[in-house]
């Protein structure tokens, strides 16, 4: 007979309790620091104070709010020493050349990164529970509270987001009720100077949705500019991170696209993907030996049937984190 030793039988009930709360703390992590990798890490903190402290955990609170508190804690600490992760068109206004020369990048800037939809959390099958979940993780709403202090930050995500009561967020930080109400609000005021318009987010994809994105995939793959520019809204944005500049204005994009991107066809293989709610493309380019190699997230913003935003997120690295292969297989 197999005897199992107490701290196996520890390990396991801690697993047991836990386990089921680390996707819904990976995205809480991810909207308060922007990076799918510093998520990644903190979540591993975080799941690391509690074992250290589990054996002291006495029930007064639930295990989702202890998790949440030691989370917090830690997102907390983490921005200490951390500056806020911009998209391009947070750092100015819109390049005005899209002939120019790419810029030589000599400088790090540590990006917004984009979260695959695995990030959403699981619970009942509900349309709206799901839509919901999705509209939480927009890119333009982690873009902005990327400007809101860590505690405003993670008091409006706790309140509007995840849907706390004033109480139980006071009981979190440490503060009192009126005192979160009073972050909460101006949380609220900056967000709103901050956050653009958004599309609005439905579940399922439409019909009208499918023919758009695979228009948008065939255009890429093709070099087809003027079948692309027909896809964009008039005011439609381009940004490229970690470009520093990005491109405002459906004329604008376009050239930039037929001077640097679209210039051949055959040079890119498009994947659909979902990040951050929205619909997205997993981008592989053509290296000179004919592999296809991973270059880029595209996140995607759709409006009335048009594209209102395109975000392409040029770092194959982020491919790991979407399930996705280095290399498109061959055809």
């Amino acid at each position: 007979m197999t005897v199992i030793g107490r701290e196996e039988v520890a390990v396991s009930d801690f697993a047991a309790v836990t386990d089921p709360y680390r996707r819904e703390l990976l995205a809480y992590c991810y909207r308060m620091l922007g990076s799918m990798h510093d998520a990644e890490d903190q979540v591993q903190e975080t799941m690391l104070r509690a074992w250290r402290s589990y054996a002291d955990f006495q029930g007064r609170s639930s295990v989702r709010t202890w998790l949440y508190r030691i989370a917090t804690n830690t997102c907390l600490r983490a921005l200490e020493t951390r500056s806020r992760r911009p998209l391009p068109s947070g750092l100015g206004g819109p390049a005005l050349d899209p002939d120019a020369p790419p810029a030589d990048l000599r400088y790090e800037i540590p990006w917004l990164q984009p979260a695959p939809d695995a990030l959403v959390a699981g619970g009942p099958a509900d349309p709206a529970t799901i839509v919901s979940a999705r509209a939480g993780l927009r890119l333009a709403l982690i873009a902005a509270l990327q400007y809101l202090p860590p505690r405003q930050r993670a008091v409006l995500i706790l309140r509007d987001v995840l849907g706390w009561h004033a109480s139980e967020v006071a009981g979190l930080l440490g503060v009192s009720a009126a005192a979160v109400n009073s972050m909460l609000q101006r949380a609220r005021t900056q967000l709103a100077q901050v956050s653009p318009a958004e599309e609005e987010l439905r579940e399922p994809v439409t019909a009208a949705d499918r023919v758009l994105l695979d228009r948008y995939a065939a255009a890429f793959e093709s070099a087809d500019v003027a079948g692309l520019t027909e896809l964009l809204r008039q005011d439609a944005t381009l940004e490229m991170p970690p470009q520093p500049y990005w491109f405002a204005g459906r004329e604008q994009v376009a050239r930039f696209m037929r001077s640097h991107v679209l210039t051949e066809p055959g040079r890119f293989a498009m994947v659909p993907t979902g990040a951050n709610g929205q619909h997205a493309f997993a981008a592989y380019l053509r290296e000179p030996d004919g592999r296809f190699m991973a270059h880029a997230i595209q996140v995607l913003t759709v409006d009335a049937g048009k594209l209102a935003r395109i975000v392409s997120f040029n770092d194959g690295g982020l491919f790991g984190s979407f399930g996705l292969p280095a290399e498109h297989p061959p055809a």
